[in-house]
Formats: C-alpha cells, structure tokens, sequence
C-alpha cells in the first residue's frame, strides 16, 4: 500500500516537474520570437542575464561596480534592431549621468550597469519589457523595439 502511495506521488512530481518546466523557460525569455531569432543570428555570442538581457563585453572595465543609488557617468549610443540610431551621448566632458536603480531610466538600464566595472563598455541588448515597451518613445523609438545600445561605464559616485 505505501509502495503505490509512493508511487502516486512521484508520478505526480514528475508531471508537476515537466508541466512547470516550459512555464519557467517562457518567464526567462523576454524576447518575442520574431525578434529573438534576429538577436540570436545577429549576436549569437552574446550572453544572457536571468533577467533576459544579451550583452557582450567589447572592452573588460576593472575595479567598482557601481551599487543601487550611486550615481554613474557613461557614453552611450542607443540603436533600433534595424541599425538605426535613436539617441547618443558620446562626449566624454559632457557624459549622460543618473543614479542606479532610481528608475530614472529604462529598465534594462538599471539592470545591466550594477554588473559593470569601472571602464567597461558593453554592446547590450534590451527586450521591449524592460526597455519602452507597448508605449515606445515616439516618434523614435516604435512600440514593442528591443533596443541595442554600446554603454561605456566612465564614473560611478556615491
């Protein structure tokens, strides 16, 4: 009798097992597939963070990763999938600064500069929910974009 209620209840985790799996997978991609299989063939070596980023490190950065509440000075250039340019910060006497996690920007934002370095420059792409999502940003940013932006971590103040 216990051998068929142990049986009962490993067959019921093991169905609970396979069922959660997919649903889990599909709570970690946050890129539409239409838009996914242009990242992946775009940026195939690009990693993945557990919040659905991509990003690649084109120049290792050393030293402090900034925290939440600290304020950061970076260079940035801010593209559509398409390639085309929708915002840039490029002068390093005039750099773009704001506090992390202050939600002062996108949300991809906030995630990805707590793990840079000091000096590190990544290509980062940005799934539509966690950057403007249904709204865009007229009349630049369309509704529903991945963005893909080059972040140059310069500063980082308390």
């Amino acid at each position: 009798m216990s051998s068929c209620l142990f049986f009962r209840r490993s067959l019921f985790l093991l169905m609970g097992c396979l069922c959660v799996t997919p649903w889990l997978h599909a709570q970690r991609e946050k890129f539409p597939p239409e838009i996914l299989e242009v990242v992946e063939k775009s940026w195939p070596e690009a990693q993945k963070t557990n919040t659905g980023l991509r990003y690649i490190i084109e120049r290792a950065g050393s030293g402090a990763r900034p925290n939440n509440g600290e304020t950061v000075a970076v260079l940035y250039t801010g593209r559509l999938l398409s390639g085309e340019v929708f915002d840039q910060t490029t002068d390093k006497d005039k750099p773009f600064t704001f506090r992390v996690g202050r939600e002062q920007v996108i949300k991809g934002w906030d995630q990805i500069l707590p793990l840079m370095q000091l000096g590190e420059k990544r290509l980062v792409i940005i799934p539509p929910e966690l950057a403007y999502g249904t709204r865009g940003q007229a009349p630049k940013i369309p509704r529903n974009a991945a963005l893909v932006f080059t972040i140059e971590l310069l500063d980082i103040k308390p």
